[in-house]
């Protein structure tokens, strides 16, 4: 499949519509963080199957998207009620939580925020791996915690 990368406006605009999860939705319970099959090898994926992301301009167990205006919009932050849970071949002992500024806990793995993406709608998907966006990067997570190109 061929990737297209949408300008970061338009990006937030799409996210404002319907078909993408909303961003600042509370997690109403933990957060489920496992290893699948795509198109790149095996990545990480939420508990629904979406891709999981990292950030290069994160720093360890520092989200910086959420200093980035409508960057969270783009690129919502995995977030949990209580410990995460890991399951098929994520390893439990790499996750673990951080406090946003709004006080919900956001997933982290291997010490790197984890995020899904606003436009992904298939589970697996993998068209935006390697977004240059809001100054960073945007990687899949291996079950090592490596980026994934």
């Amino acid at each position: 499949m061929k990737r297209i990368v949408v300008p970061s406006a338009a990006l937030a605009a799409l996210a404002g519509l319907a078909l993408a999860l909303p961003a600042g939705a509370a997690a109403k319970s933990p957060a489920t963080v496992k290893v699948s099959n795509s198109s790149l090898g095996k990545i990480l994926v939420n508990g629904s199957g979406r891709t999981l992301y990292m950030f290069t301009k994160d720093g360890r167990n520092k989200d910086r998207c959420v200093t980035i205006q409508t960057c969270t919009s783009v690129w919502p932050p995995l977030t949990t009620k209580g410990k995460p849970v890991a399951r098929s071949g994520a390893k439990a002992s790499l996750l673990g939580t951080i406090k946003l500024p709004n006080g919900r806990l956001q997933v982290t793995y291997a010490g790197h925020p984890l995020y899904t993406y606003s436009a992904d709608v298939m589970p697996h998907e993998t068209d935006y791996v390697g977004t240059p966006q809001f100054g960073g990067t945007w990687y899949a997570v291996s079950s090592t915690g490596a980026k994934v190109k």
